[in-house]
């Protein structure tokens, strides 16, 4: 077993090991007892009756309930650290409302007491993304909980997004500096200009004097990185998907407060939704609509759902309690574990590797005493990249 402290070092598997007997959920292969052969921090083979190498060291997960680690796909973990006030919050940078060439990687620190809880709460990977301040925020990133102390070790895919922001957020923030936008409109309409000129730009390919900030935003513009936009209320949502159509690229909607009004209309376009989080309070005007009801009116219209805790909103470590909620309104176990695994997986763009226990993936596995959505159950072990992770010395 690795210790992962404040001293972590990133360890290369060098033991071929062998999850035996367990009650394994693949997620996207069906529920069985079997086991899972791990080398080389992948999962090399997984079933009801696998050879297992005399050299594997046979760990028993007899009884035992066995999933992929789960997946927080909208979370400010590491970004915007648990316990440090104002000096672990780099979130948002209000200097501009148009900064696209921000990245989450430079503000995460691996030692935030988020990641550590995390870990022991079963979840192997998050999505962190700068904060809603800004009509354009900057670039996400999907980080491994565990595994270094050198937060670029961690990283699984960067980017996975870039974030922009509708509704009451820019408003607020820029009004109180009497800058623009502090309408709807002005953000709607600041976000149009400067896709304009991106376009512009792109079209005069040789110039030596591209905008660096207006550079960072091509890729959206070739469909090669998806906008994660933030929005709460219809209209907001409706506006984003508006602009996202008329300059042609693709994205995703981030809390979706209101997305149960709509849901049609989401499902119409394959727009894919991270709702939540439903269980917080209804701060302020723009979520009074929240209920866990949203996740279920949604994933019953066909819209793919993944579901998050906005950590620090709620602290990432609940993220299953996101799920449970949801399955209390309505919504499948099934698509309950697959908002918080393969559905976040996908929507983040990293499901060639996580989100589900498959041959080829990474071995980011999670042993419990029980049903994953059940409260009482409790995480026993936590496998990233086939490496079993010490969670009382985190």
């Amino acid at each position: 077993m690795i210790n992962f402290n404040n001293s972590q070092v990133k360890h290369e598997t060098d033991i071929m090991k062998a999850l035996v007997d367990g009650e394994i959920n693949t997620i996207t292969n069906g529920t069985f007892k079997g086991s899972i052969l791990i080398d080389d921090g992948k999962i090399v083979d997984i079933g009801k009756d696998i050879e297992i190498p005399d050299e594997a060291e046979i760990i028993d997960v007899k009884g035992k309930t066995i999933i992929p680690g789960l997946i927080e796909a909208h979370c400010h973990t590491g970004i915007h650290e648990e316990g440090e006030g104002w000096q672990g919050n780099d979130t948002n940078e209000i200097y501009d409302p148009i900064t696209p060439h921000l990245r989450a990687l430079d503000g995460v620190n691996p030692d935030d007491i988020g990641l550590k809880e995390a870990v022991k709460a079963g979840i192997t990977t998050v999505n962190v993304a700068p904060g809603s301040a800004s009509p354009i925020g900057g670039r996400s990133v999907a980080l491994k909980t565990a595994g270094s102390n050198i937060v670029d070790e961690l990283v699984l895919k960067e980017p996975t997004g870039m974030k922009m922001a509708f509704g009451e957020n820019p408003k607020r923030v820029y009004k109180e500096q009497d800058e623009i936008p502090s309408t709807r409109i002005g953000t709607a309409g600041l976000l149009r200009k400067t896709f304009s000129e991106v376009e512009r730009q792109m079209e005069n390919d040789d110039s030596k004097d591209k905008d660096f900030e207006h550079k960072a935003l091509e890729p959206v513009l070739k469909n090669e990185l998806t906008a994660r936009i933030h929005a709460h209320r219809a209209d907001d949502m409706i506006s984003a998907i508006r602009i996202a159509e008329e300059f042609d690229f693709d994205l995703v909607i981030e809390h979706a407060t209101e997305g149960h009004e709509i849901a049609d209309y989401l499902a119409e376009r394959d727009v894919p939704a991270v709702v939540g989080p439903c269980l917080s309070s209804k701060s302020k005007r723009e979520n009074a609509a929240r209920t866990f009801e949203t996740p279920v009116v949604l994933a019953d219209k066909g819209v793919k759902v993944a579901l998050m805790t906005d950590s620090p909103v709620i602290p990432t470590k609940y993220l299953n309690l996101m799920a449970a909620y949801s399955v209390k309104e309505g919504m499948s176990e099934e698509e309950a574990l697959k908002a918080i695994t393969i559905n976040a997986a996908e929507i983040c763009g990293v499901d060639n590797r996580v989100g589900s226990l498959e041959k080829g993936k990474d071995a980011d596995i999670v042993v419990l005493d029980g049903d994953p959505l059940e409260i009482k159950s409790r995480v026993e072990k936590v496998f990233i990249d086939g490496e079993e992770i010490d969670t009382e010395e985190l």
